[in-house]
């Protein structure tokens, strides 16, 4: 796809009522989103003091701390339905590539996978919140040996 042809269609897609907008051609992908998420005030403050914070913290017998971070825009769902149990709970212990969540996006399921062995330590997100790019979903005391 040309730049100007890009640029074209971002200015459509601007002016329209459409919400959200995804190319698949080829090598090219392309993601347009007008959804934002709705923040209390103390939601804020909370982000912008988590923005200050690394996601990678030493503890003292030498684990980290790492967050699991939303791929993409979308709702976040803890639980496979809404009657059955959360995938993973405050404490549980996850290895590489256990699912965790799953965001819907124009409608398509993604499942969220842990990218390494630990124990959640905290889940960030609600069921059913809307989740952007890189937003931290939970955080994990990795394990020492992560094979």
């Amino acid at each position: 796809m040309e730049f100007k042809e890009i640029q074209t269609l971002m200015q459509n897609f601007e002016d329209s009522d459409i919400r959200e907008l995804e190319i698949n051609q080829d090598s090219f992908q392309l993601y347009l989103s007008k959804n934002k998420q709705a923040h209390k005030h103390e939601d804020i403050i909370t982000t912008e003091k988590t923005e200050q914070i690394p996601s990678v913290k030493k503890k003292a017998n030498e684990q980290l701390t790492q967050n699991i971070t939303a791929p993409l825009v979308g709702t976040v769902y803890l639980q496979p339905t809404p009657d059955a149990d959360p995938y993973v709970r405050s404490s549980d212990h996850v290895k590489k590539g256990d699912v965790v969540c799953v965001i819907e996006a124009m409608k398509m399921m993604t499942e969220i996978k842990s990218p390494f062995n630990g124990i959640i330590t905290s889940i960030c997100v609600s069921n059913e919140e809307l989740v952007e790019v890189e937003q931290p979903l939970f955080s994990v005391q990795e394990d020492k040996n992560n094979d």
